[in-house]
């Protein structure tokens, strides 16, 4: 479903932990990271989108969430051709997106990479909200930017806002996994945190 101007409408979603840290997905298979987000199907509203999506990519259900804020207008990006299907070309431009911010209520075992049977991701992992978007596909990274910092005056702060929580990996079955944490200057550095 695409609207006149060639933009689908989609819906994309930070979700934020009880220190303020946002949910980040590792694409199944690649090497890159993102929030869930995913398109409005006819007849939907944004909110039932949101909510169908949270649920598809990430298991949780409305009452594991909070909704904070949304963006006020739609966000949009253009997608470059080379990653467009042949059969869209020169009428598909990108997606247009409302953006929610949510508090998770539930537990992080309450998050299932697996709830569908096309998962998304392959791990997941808490960030500080101002992660550096290195690992954002690069035509994404301006809407990230914008929808972040939209949405950033609805977060309260955090008393220990000094104190560097320790990031962890965890792989789709929901264990805590080797693999790759961000560091604050974006590095990447290996992370040994089974259990």
């Amino acid at each position: 479903m695409l609207d006149k101007d060639g933009y689908r409408p989609n819906v994309g979603i930070i979700l934020l932990n009880r220190r303020n840290e946002v949910f980040w997905g590792k694409r199944i298979r690649e090497h890159s990271w993102q929030f869930p987000q995913g398109g409005i199907k006819r007849g939907e509203s944004p909110e039932q989108a949101m909510f169908r999506e949270l649920e598809e990519e990430v298991g949780l259900r409305p009452d594991h969430v909070k909704i904070i804020a949304r963006t006020r207008d739609w966000l949009r990006y253009e997608v470059p051709d080379n990653w467009v299907r042949r059969e869209w070309r020169g009428h598909y431009r990108g997606q247009k997106q409302i953006w929610y911010l949510l508090r998770l209520l539930g537990r992080d075992s309450d998050i299932q990479l697996r709830a569908s049977q096309h998962p998304e991701f392959d791990a997941w992992r808490w960030n500080q909200y101002w992660v550096p978007l290195d690992s954002v596909i690069e035509f994404k990274r301006d809407v990230y930017r914008l929808a972040l910092t939209e949405l950033a005056r609805y977060i309260q702060r955090r008393k220990n806002a000094g104190q560097q929580p320790q990031k962890q990996t965890h792989e789709a079955g929901g264990s805590i996994g080797e693999g790759k944490a961000s560091t604050d200057d974006g590095q990447t550095t290996p992370e040994a945190s089974k259990t």
